[in-house]
């Protein structure tokens, strides 16, 4: 991360301090503290698209996924393991948990964290959907378009799912979302990105559908990408060690937090045109861009955040359901003008 991102980061976390709402804790007594961590190896290249520095998220007019629910078609690509598949699902349906609901994750949530993105509106007022679904899934076992994928060839993963009935083609109501294993490569991977967000090309599927592609960094760049459950090499050993990951998985933990900036994105700005800072809409900035780093109050400088910490000795900021536990990214809220999580201090 550049100088100029951390200044930013110090000047949002002075923003958020004086007027973000105060939450209530878990009841579990966790240790809270605050870290400060050396940046990943890669920080000069932002580990999210079109990331950049000082400048004014607005809206563009276009459409924000409002209508309810929010249906996610989710793309297994290459081998996932079942624990794994089952902790990805459990961290999207924790999303539209109800708050009211006696079973609901206790605060502060993944819901709650949802909810910075239900502000955003479309030109008609109509806000974010709170609800999401797990609409379909597809497992593509045998590596369709191989190890090494691009930009373009992820469009065609989508094209064969979608052509060949294992998904509808949903515009309205739809995110595809391709999760490729820790065997394949893409485009950009480790280098510039972890993750991003698009739609589709009619000329190359057919359809114009937004979509994520994720990738699990564990045996390509977890100190990149599954950042501060991973640490560079060049610590070589001194100063504060990786932080334990919340359901002991460094590569899927820390692809979590990446499908949680990716998805608030895509739901936000879906086709480009909605929701970003900056004049060049093929590089915006976008609500997860302007907080990349920030997990509590006191973020900022090199430190993430009062984040909390379990009895054995894991690390999470946020609650999902049948227990599980997220290191969420705190997200740029419109109401705040500053980046907001659930599990704010002050």
């Amino acid at each position: 991360m550049s100088p100029l991102s951390l200044l930013l980061l110090f000047l949002l976390h002075s923003s958020a301090a004086s007027s973000a709402p105060s939450v209530q804790t878990l009841t579990t007594n966790p240790t809270l503290f605050n870290p400060k961590l050396p940046p990943p190896t890669l920080s000069s290249s932002k580990k999210f698209e079109g990331s950049s520095d000082l400048v004014h998220l607005r809206y563009h007019m276009g459409p924000v996924l409002s209508s309810a629910p929010i249906n996610v078609y989710i793309i297994w690509y290459g081998r996932w393991s079942l624990p794994q598949k089952l902790l990805i699902k459990d961290f999207l349906l924790s999303i539209s948990t109800s708050t009211s609901d006696p079973r609901a994750a206790p605060s502060p949530s993944v819901a709650e964290w949802w909810r910075t993105v239900s502000l955003y509106t479309d030109q008609t007022g109509a806000n974010v959907s709170r609800s999401l679904v797990i609409a379909g899934e597809h497992a593509d076992l045998k590596y369709s378009h191989g190890k090494s994928l691009t930009r373009l060839s992820v469009q065609q993963v989508i094209a064969n799912a979608v052509g060949s009935a294992h998904f509808p083609v949903d515009h309205k109501h739809g995110i595809y979302l391709i999760l490729t294993s820790d065997d394949v490569t893409m485009q950009d991977f480790c280098r510039a990105v972890c993750g991003f967000h698009y739609f589709t090309f009619p000329s190359m599927v057919g359809h114009t559908l937004p979509y994520a592609w994720i990738g699990n960094s564990a045996k390509q760049c977890p100190e990149v990408c599954a950042y501060p459950f991973a640490l560079p090499a060049y610590m070589g050993g001194g100063g504060p060690g990786a932080m334990s990951p919340p359901n002991r998985d460094v590569g899927v933990d820390g692809m979590i937090s990446v499908i949680g900036h990716e998805l608030a994105e895509l739901s936000t700005n879906p086709l480009v045109n909605a929701w970003y800072a900056g004049e060049d809409p093929t590089a915006p900035t976008e609500i997860g861009d302007l907080c990349e780093g920030l997990y509590g109050t006191g973020g900022g400088g090199g430190y993430i955040g009062q984040v909390m910490k379990d009895r054995e000795g894991r690390t999470f900021n946020v609650n999902g359901r049948k227990g599980r536990k997220f290191l969420l990214q705190w997200l740029w809220s419109p109401e705040l003008k500053a980046c907001a999580g659930p599990n704010a201090m002050d």
